[in-house]
């Protein structure tokens, strides 16, 4: 039942930001309300329980760091990877900047299946030997 429900909202979401992504200030005003309103759920449940803001700071700094979100959620990965690349920011590219990099990483995966495969066929040979 479980993975029904993850696959459901697997497949929306790839729908979604599928169309969203020719669209991207409608999409940021989608996901600024969504995250809005779930961060609106958080802060209620932390009234509920009467949790204090500096224990609050405190315990979201912490589970942040742990879970190594701190850095990504705040500057985002991306943006510190094209930063030491000094390439361009994705929202900069052209679409067919990005077709292309989709194209090489599509063949890349293929190179690396491709040695894969060739590697198992070698330690199946060493082994018999």
């Amino acid at each position: 039942m479980l993975k029904e429900v993850i696959h459901f909202f697997d497949r929306i979401e790839d729908k979604v930001r599928g169309r969203l992504s020719h669209y991207p200030i409608i999409y940021a005003i989608v996901g600024g309300i969504g995250i809005v309103l779930f961060w609106r759920g958080v802060w209620n449940i932390a009234d509920t329980f009467n949790v204090s803001g500096p224990a609050s700071l405190l315990l979201g700094v912490a589970m942040l760091l742990v879970t190594g979100l701190f850095v990504s959620f705040f500057i985002g990965e991306s943006i510190i990877i094209t930063g030491i690349k000094r390439e361009k920011k994705v929202v900069e590219k052209t679409e067919n900047e990005i077709e292309e990099e989709t194209a090489s990483l599509v063949e890349m995966k293929r190179d690396i299946k491709k040695i894969e495969h060739d590697m198992g066929e070698l330690i199946e040979a060493i082994e018999k030997k």
